[in-house]
């Protein structure tokens, strides 16, 4: 993104901390190396379906691929945490419960041998996450990475508009666009588009970075946008950055003028483009279509008819591809009950709540904001996405919230040598004594 957002260094220079009498002990940074591993983990979480690509792409190689990334990223992981320090958290404590449903369901082998190796990926990505958490500390380090990894996702998407726009925008999605070069499909353009938006803003309002760099992060993001015709990404955006926002509205000048613009400015639009508004979000589409979520509303209701055991109720039927009857479930409370069955459900409840008032007990601040973003993104997106019941990009999002969420790591002081204490006669104590 720029200068503004990478990690600043101190006023004095990179070296000066702890050179100074009065300065304060600075905690060490965070290795280049994690930000690697943040990287792979989002690009394990990219999947494996979508779209036909310009050059076709197996998808046992595409699979290879992102299974790759998330063995080299828990490698890595531990490569740089080998003393296996780690951060208490609620959020990975809560993730790795979720892991004892899904392996009892699995085991079963309902959903077949893929359920266990889907139940390894998880594992591993939750593993992963923990090893990582040792630099949580509240920080904006982790929020960078997160947009410049997906702002290069993004940039490939535009890379094949550009190259193809036949095969970018096809007729198959509705004239959607989806990835060409990577088999991206309209709703994770999206909401890929609509997080690094939101975020972007964010750290401009907080004066994190400059306009020019949050422009050319924001304007070609909001552009991928439109031509995806999401309207969750787009809900969850609007929504998201209005709480985000608002519990900045008290403590920043910048946030109350930016909150003021955006509501004017978005009255006269609804009422200049309500038509065209209107168009776009309908996406042809009629009202019947509409209501019930383009079909989704079947699906969900065959699969809260289909005949249980108290096991299945309870466990699921174990990790799959998030569909039913062949059909996807595109939800994902129901994805959770499909495969983790109620206890998952409750653990994936839990997870929203713990985040969500967590967020809400820390003092207003940037980091906070960014936070409440994110978990009601997610949980605006949960309605009509599935994925966090499984390793996602959903659980990427919530893991970097509860990163923003985490206490600031207590420095250490500085060390001071040990100056031996001076030995005194016994015949000195008893003098004083006497």
């Amino acid at each position: 993104m720029g200068a503004d957002l990478r990690s600043g260094g101190l006023p004095g220079g990179p070296d000066t901390a702890g050179t100074r009498p009065d300065a304060e002990p600075r905690p060490a940074g965070t290795p280049k190396i994690v930000g690697i591993v943040w990287g792979l983990l989002i690009l394990n979480t990219l999947g494996s379906t979508g779209a036909k690509t310009i050059i076709p792409l197996p998808r046992s190689l595409i699979q290879m691929a992102t299974m790759g990334a998330l063995v080299a990223a828990f490698a890595l992981a531990l490569a740089v945490n080998l003393r296996l320090r780690i951060r208490a958290s609620a959020y990975l404590f809560l993730l790795t419960l979720l892991l004892v449903p899904s392996v009892i369901s699995s085991a079963n082998l309902e959903s077949g041998y893929g359920a266990l190796f889907r139940c390894t990926r998880l594992a591993l990505f939750v593993g992963t996450l923990w090893l990582l958490s040792r630099w949580w500390d509240g920080g904006l380090t982790f929020v960078r990475h997160h947009i410049r990894m997906y702002f290069a996702v993004l940039g490939s998407v535009a890379a094949g508009l550009v190259i193809s726009p036949g095969a970018a925008l096809p007729e198959i999605y509705g004239g959607r666009l989806v990835g060409a070069l990577w088999p991206l499909t309209p709703p994770q353009i999206g909401q890929y588009a609509a997080v690094i938006i939101g975020l972007t803003v964010l750290l401009v309002l907080g004066r994190r970075t400059d306009g020019v760099s949050a422009a050319v992060v924001i304007v070609p993001s909001l552009v991928l946008l439109a031509l995806t015709h999401t309207r969750t990404a787009t809900l969850g955006l609007i929504i998201g950055l209005a709480l985000a926002i608002g519990s900045l509205i008290l403590t920043s000048a910048a946030a109350r003028r930016f909150f003021t613009w955006t509501v004017l400015c978005a009255t006269v639009a609804a009422v200049g483009f309500s038509s065209a508004l209107q168009a776009w979000f309908l996406r042809g589409q009629s009202q019947e279509n509409f209501s019930n979520l383009t079909g989704r509303a079947k699906v969900w209701e065959a699969l809260l008819a289909a005949p249980r055991t108290t096991a299945d109720k309870l466990f699921g039927m174990g990790l799959g591809d998030k569909s039913f009857g062949g059909l996807p479930i595109d939800n994902s409370w129901l994805a959770v009950y499909q495969e983790q069955g109620l206890i998952g459900v409750a653990l994936v409840g839990a997870i929203i709540i713990v985040l969500a008032g967590v967020a809400l007990l820390r003092p207003p601040s940037l980091s906070r904001a960014c936070a409440i973003f994110l978990i009601s993104y997610c949980a605006i997106a949960s309605y009509t996405e599935a994925g966090l019941g499984d390793a996602s990009p959903y659980l990427l999002h919530l893991a970097l919230a509860a990163s923003l969420l985490a206490a600031p790591a207590t420095a250490t002081p500085l060390s001071t040598p040990d100056v031996p204490r001076p030995r005194i006669p016994r015949w000195a104590l008893r003098s004083e004594v006497t």
